[in-house]
């Protein structure tokens, strides 16, 4: 396939019948923190299928998860205002000037919402009536059976598919198989929005990239993205780390200790450093800040270090930013001024104390006018928008650029090896031609 097409199998939302029915919408709007809207740029990004669904004569139920309510030890559900959609429906209603239903499902002590009861068909009727132009369900993640498994979360899966007549996944960024994003699926017939599309249009230019390809990739955890950095290592022509996952790196190809860095992490990173032994992929960035402390930035307790004055077993604190000097190494920016694509889902250093590096490393690769530039989300996208504002608002309109909003799902769909291996778009693509009631 090639990266301007589709995967003929996924059911799009301009091939459903909308005029008239209910369409249930499950979008990523998990953009809240304390209760507060962090960054808009994920609603905005979900609006044309909003829109789409408007226009055809649909009737929009929407649904998104918030934070972490949910304790993955305890399995305790705790909402306490910072988890909520109100600050999401009351961005929504300023924008579109029309006001969203949302209905008020009470929890059962820490088990969360426990079904979706008869409180709601009045107002189902009142959307089929166009008494009120949409609902917006609470946090998706307040269901107890949203991240459950069996019983509980077959019952969601159909009590969702019971409020609506139409499925429309526009979540790109919300990849794992949750009752809302996944089994609902099997009940409802099933269409990609219209975001959701343009994001797997954009993932085959990281999966299958002009040359050469740089990858710029930073984390908290090495652990945790072990999988994917084999996968991005194996398809790269060059690889760039930051954050926490470049202090593992570090400690384990030059036999030092840094504080903070767990010895799994190490371990993890030893992987990696081994992978690369003969493929010489890793671009070293040569500078690094070592602070004395990861909670604040104190003058005379933070310095440059170079990684060629590194020595065996010595402890260091924690490095954390790229020093801006490194993008202006000489193997560094050929490296990146060669490229044809770039993927960058990092933010170099510990935000806000030490954003040097990433504020660097955005105007570097803004300089490359050749390659296409593909932004993982979250962190990534906030931090370019506050360190380089006058350039994101160029980028928004240079069609070299592009801004995911999930830069966790790109991983994911690189360990995959495929967008179309993802669960909710499996799952849409395995149910696709269901009719209601099928």
């Amino acid at each position: 396939m090639s990266p301007n097409e589709l995967d003929p199998g996924l059911p799009l939302i301009q091939n459903a019948e909308l005029r008239e029915r209910v369409v249930l919408v499950r979008v990523d709007h998990n953009v809240v923190k304390k209760g507060k809207i962090k960054d808009p740029y994920r609603i905005e990004a979900s609006l044309p299928t909003l829109f789409r669904i408007l226009e055809q004569g649909g009737r929009p139920i929407l649904m998104t998860h918030v934070g972490r309510p949910r304790d993955k030890k305890t399995g305790k559900i705790t909402e306490d205002g910072q988890a909520s959609v109100r600050p999401v429906v009351a961005y929504l209603e300023n924008k579109l000037g029309a006001r969203f239903a949302v209905p008020n499902l009470p929890a059962e002590g820490d088990l969360g919402i426990q079904e979706i009861d008869a409180s709601l068909d009045g107002l189902i009727q009142d959307l089929r009536d166009r008494r009120i132009p949409g609902i917006y369900l609470p946090n998706t993640r307040c269901f107890q059976g949203e991240e459950a498994k069996g019983e509980a979360r077959e019952k969601l899966a159909v009590q969702l598919a019971a409020l609506a007549d139409v499925y429309v996944n526009d979540a790109f960024g919300s990849w794992q198989p949750h009752a809302s994003t996944y089994d609902v699926t099997r009940h409802l017939p099933a269409f990609a929005g219209i975001l959701m599309q343009k994001e797997l249009f954009n993932l085959e230019y990281v999966l299958k990239p002009e040359r050469p390809f740089v990858a710029v990739v930073a984390g908290a955890k090495f652990d945790t993205k072990i999988g994917p950095l084999r996968r991005i290592h194996a398809g790269v022509d060059h690889l760039v780390l930051g954050g926490v996952i470049y202090n593992a790196y570090l400690c384990a190809k030059y036999g030092i200790h840094v504080q903070g860095v767990e010895e799994e992490d190490v371990r993890a990173a030893g992987e990696l450093v081994a992978l690369d032994r003969e493929a010489g992929k890793v671009v070293e960035l040569p500078a690094v800040v070592e602070s004395d402390s990861p909670k604040a930035r104190e003058e005379g307790r933070y310095r440059t270090r170079r990684i060629e004055d590194f020595a065996r077993d010595q402890g260091y604190g924690p490095f954390l930013d790229a020093a801006p000097e490194s993008f202006d190494d000489a193997w560094v920016s050929k490296i990146l001024a060669s490229a044809r694509t770039l993927f960058v889902n990092a933010v170099m250093g510990l935000t806000p104390l030490f954003n040097e590096g990433t504020e660097k490393l955005n105007r570097v690769i803004a300089d490359n006018g050749e390659a296409r530039k593909l932004i993982g989300g979250g962190d990534t996208l906030q931090e370019f928008k506050t360190l380089n504002p006058g350039l994101f608002l160029s980028a928004v309109d240079d069609p070299s650029y592009y801004f995911f909003t999930g830069g966790g799902t790109v991983l994911k769909a690189i360990e995959e090896g495929s967008p179309y291996a993802l669960g909710p778009v499996k799952a849409l693509m395995e149910n696709r031609g269901r009719r209601p009631g099928g």
